[in-house]
């Protein structure tokens, strides 16, 4: 199979795939390596291609259209508190699109999340536990932002007051 017609099946992977997909599983179909996947998803980026790779996959972008309201919320806590953050915001029904920090030397920092409920935040945490990863806010003595898609404006505003009742606002 020629390189075009990889990245033809590798975009209609993704695109027709129901959770995210990883570069190895997409490698193990194509039977080629993980680093050409990503070099074919690079490619696919850079052709207009809305692909975003998240910590279990890749996915399509979630359209502008598709959600009514992105806002963003600062927020500071320890690490062992991001548990109890993450689970506020998906038991609200935000999708945590993000977290963003910025960083001293590189500046911002984005991390793609794409959390939808509490399964996919305790997947994440455990990928986190079993790779002995830090999270990005740990950089930034738990200063954080995270981008969350929502209904509306004020389904996002209650999500706020959630998390400012348990102390997870970042106020200066």
């Amino acid at each position: 199979m020629n390189a075009n017609t990889r990245r033809k099946h590798i975009l209609d992977a993704i695109e027709k795939a129901d959770a995210p997909i990883s570069a190895s599983a997409l490698a193990g179909k194509l039977d080629v390596s993980r680093q050409i996947i990503v070099g074919d998803v690079a490619l696919l980026r850079a052709q207009g291609h809305e692909i975003t790779a998240t910590s279990r996959g890749y996915i399509v972008s979630q359209s502008r259209d598709e959600n009514k309201f992105f806002g963003k919320v600062a927020c500071q806590h320890t690490a062992e508190a991001t548990q109890s953050e993450l689970y506020i915001i998906v038991d609200l029904g935000g999708i945590i699109v993000n977290v963003i920090v910025e960083h001293e030397l590189y500046g911002e920092i984005t991390g793609c999340l794409n959390l939808k409920n509490r399964d996919d935040v305790d997947a994440f945490l455990a990928r986190v536990k079993s790779s002995e990863a830090k999270l990005l806010a740990e950089l930034t003595q738990g200063v954080h932002l995270h981008t969350i898609a929502c209904r509306d404006k004020a389904h996002f505003e209650g999500i706020v007051q959630a998390l400012k009742a348990q102390g997870f606002l970042f106020e200066n």
